[in-house]
């Protein structure tokens, strides 16, 4: 996929605000290995080495175009790499991921492939997105699937909430139980957004759930997507305003 880092962060503060919850959520401890899956630009990769100076601090990211304005500078126990979560290695005293695992399938199975990576005494944290049934990915289904022979099949959110392998707060509390996870929160969490109607909605899934399509599609191919969905988007909200019900899963466990 090729990821645009101006396009994310044209809702900057909005998309903060569950990371800021995140970080919140860390315990203090003294932490030397952390690395931050999914890092994009980096600055919540920069805010945890600029909290935790002690630590070597690692933000990965599979995009080369978002790592290209991430910034180390004056921080020497930070860096950054282009790579896959799938394939991290090494053990770490906290693994952070804000808004990337969604992009993964089986988080049951994912959950414990990290789980190996937390070293005893660590701790695994993580936020992401669960709009997965909103009418927004509804709508883009739909759209999808008008284009089926264009995208090949491809269709990246489904209708029903089974469709993603994003959990609820309960299923990753459970299995992280499993794992025989200490000290575990899971919560539920909307983050209201108020949008300039359904150009706001297209403006704001430019930044993620569209990506995925746009980069299989050429650019006249893309212009009418985008035309197709922005029809359904308008039909579904014809108004000047739309209440966005930004709804995040965050978690934080420790391993014994």
């Amino acid at each position: 996929m090729t990821w645009n880092p101006d396009q994310y962060h044209r809702h900057r503060e909005a998309r903060s605000a569950p990371v800021r919850d995140l970080l919140a959520m860390l315990p203090d401890l003294p932490y030397r290995e952390i690395v931050d899956l999914g890092c994009g630009t980096g600055e919540h990769t920069r805010t945890l080495a600029e909290r935790f100076p002690g630590a070597r601090v690692l933000g990965l990211d599979s995009s080369a175009e978002m790592l290209a304005k991430a910034d180390a500078a004056g921080l020497p126990h930070l860096r950054f790499e282009q790579g896959d979560i799938l394939e991290l290695q090494g053990e770490y005293d906290l693994i952070f991921s804000n808004a990337a695992l969604q992009w993964l399938p089986d988080h049951r199975a994912l959950l414990a492939r990290l789980w190996e990576r937390v070293r005893p005494g660590g701790v695994l944290a993580v936020q992401v997105p669960a709009n997965h049934d909103h009418a927004s990915h509804r709508l883009l289904t739909e759209t999808a699937n008008e284009f089926g022979e264009e995208l090949q099949g491809f269709t990246r959110f489904g209708t029903a909430h089974g469709a993603s392998p994003v959990l609820t707060p309960a299923q990753y509390a459970e299995r992280l139980d499993e794992l025989g996870a200490l000290d575990i929160t899971a919560i539920s969490k909307v983050y209201p957004v108020v949008l300039p109607g359904a150009e706001g909605i297209l403006d704001w899934t430019r930044g993620t759930a569209l990506v995925p399509y746009l980069s299989r599609l050429n650019a006249a191919d893309g212009e009418r997507f985008t035309a197709a969905y922005l029809a359904r988007l308008r039909e579904q909200w014809p108004g000047e305003r739309v209440f966005y019900a930004f709804t995040r899963v965050l978690f934080t466990a420790r391993r014994g």
